[in-house]
């Protein structure tokens, strides 16, 4: 189980930059959001830019995940869009586009997975359509995961169309795949009111191929430094070791990029005596 760190918390950072104070504080994986300065599909320099993240990750001997959470990166005005549950067909096709990019960076990084999310329903639509609709989007990712030989990782996410795990649960009787696993951030149960946490934890414990980790406050979706929320966190590392999952934990703390290097300091400092031998 590696202690890692997502680079959204280092939005004023050079990705290189970020990666190497990470390395120096002790972090041993990086989650690698996917942003206008971090491997941007957009950029003129894109092959330059995944050889010197290649060998950044080689030399700080780093593990990675991909992120796509950027929160501006495919619409200029509206957070997140597109998604996958967006009703134009069209704007749909962006967002595959954008994970198909991901998925070929994740091959090419030899990354854990890609972690996605399904997204915000912004009219009003019916179970079974916005359903379809994900699952339609899943389908297409999943095909071209396996051909690069990718792992999927869908995050439930408060306030988005999957947002529990029951609901995510339910998806999965629309869609299962070898390549589809979870990406579970411990805060969004605790917020969300599952818990106890290591129960859920270990339910789905074969799953994980990610793990996000901030402390948070019962019904507040804000990601907080560790002890400033309301969370117990040596039994929930605990019950992820049990598990068995040895990918990386990744402190997700995107509204601290102000004071990057400190507040990762301060959360590998507390999370580490608590981190199993």
């Amino acid at each position: 189980m590696k202690l890692g760190y997502n680079t959204n918390g280092f939005a004023h950072h050079a990705p290189m930059d970020a990666i190497g104070v990470l390395s120096e504080i002790g972090f041993q994986s990086v989650a690698l959001t996917v942003d206008h300065l971090v491997l941007s599909p957009d950029s003129p320099n894109r092959e330059r830019d995944l050889q010197q993240m290649k060998d950044a990750l080689r030399d700080h001997q780093m593990g990675c995940v991909i992120e796509t959470g950027a929160r501006f990166l495919l619409n200029a005005r509206h957070k997140h869009e597109p998604t996958l549950v967006t009703a134009d067909l069209a704007e749909r096709k962006k967002r595959i586009d954008f994970y198909f990019y991901c998925i070929d960076l994740a091959a090419e990084l030899k990354a854990d997975c890609v972690s996605i999310w399904s997204g915000i329903l912004h009219q009003p639509t019916d179970d079974e359509t916005a359903l379809a609709r994900l699952a339609e989007g899943l389908q297409v990712i999943l095909k071209r995961a396996a051909e690069q030989n990718v792992v999927i990782g869908f995050e439930p996410e408060p306030g988005m169309y999957v947002e529990s795990m029951n609901h995510f649960d339910r998806m999965l009787q629309w869609i299962q795949h070898p390549n589809l696993g979870l990406t579970l951030d411990i805060g969004h149960l605790y917020c969300l009111g599952e818990v106890p946490l290591a129960d859920y934890i270990e339910r789905w414990g074969e799953m994980l191929v990610n793990v996000h980790l901030e402390d948070m406050k019962a019904g507040i979706h804000e990601h907080l430094m560790f002890g400033e929320g309301e969370m117990d966190f040596a039994p929930v590392i605990d019950a992820i070791s049990k598990t068995g999952y040895r990918g990386g934990v990744h402190v997700e703390l995107s509204r601290h990029s102000h004071a990057a290097v400190a507040s990762a300091q301060q959360a590998f400092n507390f999370l580490k005596p608590l981190w199993p031998s």
